[in-house]
């Protein structure tokens, strides 16, 4: 059993049950518009997102899944404090600085100082969409690898090649191949070089953004299956983001569905896939085949009207009522839903939210 010491005052603790890893409460992040040469003005925000809240219990996959420019991407950068957060809370259970084993302390990430943040570095990792560009060209992959070793002075040189080597080996990588440059690999060969880089450091937490979208899909499951792997060997807990919707099914156990930076719903993958309650996830859920020509045929396909608001001038009230099928005004259009829980680990974010059979 672990004890766990907070980082606020004893008036106002921070409260997070024990199987949880992270917990994210009200995330805001608003990239301002400016105008002017010298004295820059700031006219606009594009709110990317605008009050999300989950959590990740310890050794699970969450999945964030919704269009492009929703705003997934820019959660899990807000989450490893790769962007800085606009407002809310990213509390993360993380082993204690005391070195103590079995002791933890809950940080908030959004607010720790930068001694705390490069100490969370090794516990939080990431592995970037598209392995073409996260990679540097210049670097073998011994230097790639190696370079979080370096950069938190872990072992010697004959001690991080030799963890180098290690790596390799544990993602499919022949150990031997350590001195060639990231151009003498495949895209799938790539991507394995950067969950190597993300390994290195042992870490408890990793963000997986996209990291098949840019692969082949002969490709996509051999990667997909190592994460499994991986995960399974080393107790490794996944923020998984996705715009593929047979992809998260196959890999989360939980998921979050994202509508112009909102959460719309979130649920358990079966009950999500069977029993979808929000509009907007009926339209997502209606666009996946399904392996059976009979029922492909004989579905009905959810087709939205009209385009995706700006996320600089997003509609006021629920922002998917421009679109949404069932809206009810004025209701809709002036009163924000709250995210609630109307089943057992069922959230949705909708006034009228109805199960509704999708295949």
């Amino acid at each position: 059993m672990t004890q766990d010491t907070q980082t606020q005052d004893t008036d106002n603790p921070i409260q997070m049950p024990p199987e949880r890893l992270l917990q994210v409460e009200n995330l805001v992040k608003h990239f301002p518009i400016t105008q002017g040469i010298f004295f820059r003005k700031q006219i606009a925000a594009v709110q990317a997102v605008s009050g999300i809240s989950f959590h990740i219990d310890r050794g699970e996959t969450f999945g964030i899944v919704g269009e492009s420019g929703c705003g997934k991407s820019t959660t899990a950068r807000c989450v490893l404090r790769l962007l800085e957060p606009t407002s809310g809370k990213v509390l993360y259970r993380a082993e204690s600085s005391d070195g103590s084993s079995g002791s933890h302390e809950i940080i908030d990430i959004a607010s720790a100082n930068k001694a705390e943040l490069r100490r969370l570095r090794r516990e939080m990792q990431i592995v970037f969409q598209d392995p073409y560009a996260s990679l540097n060209p210049r670097m073998t992959v011994a230097s790639i690898i190696a370079e979080p070793l370096v950069v938190h002075g872990i072992g010697d040189t004959a001690d991080r090649i030799e963890r180098v080597k290690e790596l390799l080996k544990v993602v499919g990588l022949n150990p031997e191949h350590t001195n060639r440059y990231p151009h003498e690999f495949s895209g799938g060969q790539r991507q394995r070089i950067g969950v190597a880089r993300a390994l290195a450091l042992n870490p408890a937490f990793m963000v997986l953004d996209e990291p098949v979208s840019a692969l082949d899909v002969s490709i996509q499951a051999q990667v997909l299956n190592l994460m499994g792997d991986l995960q399974d060997e080393f107790g490794l807990t996944y923020l998984f983001i996705a715009h593929d919707l047979s992809v998260v099914r196959h890999v989360c156990d939980r998921v979050g569905v994202m509508y112009l930076g909102r959460m719309a719903e979130v649920a358990d993958r079966d009950t999500l896939y069977e029993r979808p309650m929000h509009p907007y996830t009926h339209a997502l859920m209606s666009a996946v085949p399904i392996p059976d020509p009979t029922i492909e045929r004989n579905r009905r396909r959810i087709i939205l009207e009209g385009d995706i608001p700006s996320p600089i001038n997003p509609p006021t009230g629920c922002r998917f009522n421009t679109r949404c099928p069932r809206a009810e005004f004025p209701r809709c259009s002036e009163e924000i839903p709250a995210l609630k829980e109307v089943e057992p680990d069922h959230w949705v974010a909708c006034h009228f939210p109805e199960v509704k059979q999708v295949v």
